[in-house]
């Protein structure tokens, strides 16, 4: 949204340029993304090893921006099938140390590789025989040198034109955290399906985990009729059940047809037809559209969507009608 001049502060100047300031941090970053990438080697694939054959979890930690970082490592590790969480340095010394088992492994991040809370857990680390991964922008830093295995985080340059917010280091440093995470899911064979399973509320988790028999309605909430009911008979029963269709089953309650609001509509401007006498058989629509209880909710939206339909009526193998479900139904779960 463009702003008018005069709600700009007085210090902003109508000659600064702001989208060049802004694409040159992206640049600057970019670089720092491409040599990050150009160093991905042995010690990635170390690292990825450590991680993938810990018994335990990976432990991320790490000060300041790094700390919100290693924060984000963390979740994206454990969504993705990587158990791991999240350790404040300077809580651990007082405490949190004992959340770290000897079966875990510690991801430390630290661009200078000197922060004085990181260091001063390695000893209680080393003697309880954990592995330590370290993300730091000095190979020579002292936490590279006490890790197991160093990834080499630096960057040309930080994108502040003062070189004092990290900036292309944090970048560095996030990418480098979803590219092992990445790497892991991919060696792990992780699935849509695995995702799922620990988003549970989210949208994805919702179309990839919620199933008809979830949403639908069952037992008497299904409304149907018998084909030898007449149409009126089947409106009453739409109108009770409120779903804006009705089955038309046999005895045995197999489906024979079904009939919908938009049947009723087209009935209606068809003035050769007695609403109170006519069987519904001579009405009703044959071979409807219908979806199997273990099938996903979202394909029930799809099908909806691309036959134009608002209602589908569910069937077991031998075509008997054991459930409903409308538009309304999936709007309501989420599912659209």
């Amino acid at each position: 949204m463009a702003l008018h001049p005069e709600h700009l502060p007085p210090s902003a100047s109508a000659a600064f340029d702001f989208a060049a300031s802004g694409r040159r941090v992206i640049a600057i970053e970019t670089q720092g993304l491409e040599a990050v990438a150009a160093r991905l080697d042995g010690a990635f694939t170390a690292a990825c090893q450590l991680m993938l054959a810990c018994r335990g979890r990976v432990v991320c930690t790490g000060m300041g921006k790094s700390g919100h970082v290693a924060r984000k490592i963390a979740a994206t590790l454990a969504s993705t099938g990587t158990p791991a969480f999240y350790v404040h340095p300077g809580e651990a010394g007082h405490g949190d140390l004992g959340m770290i088992t000897d079966a875990d492994i510690v991801l430390a991040l630290s661009y200078s590789g000197e922060s004085d809370e990181l260091l001063m857990l390695l000893p209680v680390l080393k003697r309880q025989g954990n592995a330590l991964i370290a993300m730091t922008g000095r190979p020579g830093s002292s936490l590279a040198r006490e890790a197991e295995v160093h990834l080499d985080a630096s960057v040309p340059a930080e994108a502040c034109p003062l070189a004092l917010a990290p900036t292309s280091s944090t970048t560095a440093a996030l990418a480098l955290g979803d590219a092992l995470a990445v790497a892991l899911l991919e060696a792990r064979g992780f699935t849509a399906e695995d995702f799922a399973r620990s988003h549970p509320a989210g949208a994805l988790g919702r179309r990839l985990l919620l199933h008809i028999r979830d949403v639908m309605h069952s037992g008497d909430e299904v409304p149907r009729v018998r084909e030898g009911a007449s149409l009126s008979e089947t409106l009453v029963e739409m109108s009770r059940k409120r779903l804006g269709m009705s089955a038309i089953v046999d005895a045995d309650n197999k489906l024979l047809g079904l009939y919908t609001d938009g049947d009723l509509r087209r009935t209606l401007d068809d003035a050769s037809i007695d609403v109170r006498a006519t069987p519904i058989a001579k009405v009703m629509t044959r071979n409807p559209k219908v979806i199997d209880a273990d099938a996903l909710a979202v394909e029930a939206a799809q099908l909806m969507e691309a036959h134009k339909i608002n209602a589908l009526l569910v069937i077991d193998q031998d075509r008997r009608v054991v459930g409903a479900l409308n538009i309304h139904d999936l709007l309501r779960a989420r599912v659209v």
